[in-house]
């Protein structure tokens, strides 16, 4: 089996650390933010969490895609996208729970939108391939 090269590689890579750290801030809301947060800033801390992880599933998918279709310009650009979303969406999330700053709640719509943005570049690489 050829090895792994370009955007694929980078994806997966990205999209596997990026688990890594959801898993890690995963557990550290759950055990040591429980009691620190009140119950609204702790749901919010969730919700980073989930949209996190299932975007670093979908970024290692997006790689894994991408070393079928290595020539698909929407794929790459889901990729990035979907990198740019999380750290935008899932980041202003967990910077809003951990300190109450809600002007980053101006930020969170530009990570949800390059994520949707993300998901619908990959339907467009579908049709196209």
């Amino acid at each position: 089996m050829p090895p792994v090269l370009g955007p694929a590689k980078i994806f997966i890579v990205l999209g596997a650390l990026a688990a890594a750290l959801g898993v890690t801030l995963g557990a550290f809301g759950a055990h040591a933010l429980r009691a620190r947060l009140a119950p609204e800033m702790l749901a919010i801390y969730q919700t980073a969490v989930q949209y996190h992880m299932w975007h670093a599933l979908g970024l290692i998918a997006v790689g894994i895609v991408v070393f079928h279709l290595p020539s698909s310009a929407p794929l790459k650009w889901a990729g990035w996208l979907m990198l740019v979303g999380m750290v935008l969406f899932s980041g202003s999330l967990y910077v809003l729970a951990l300190t109450g700053s809600r002007w980053l709640g101006v930020i969170t719509p530009f990570g949800g939108a390059a994520l949707i943005v993300a998901w619908l570049a990959c339907a467009w690489a579908a049709l196209r391939a």
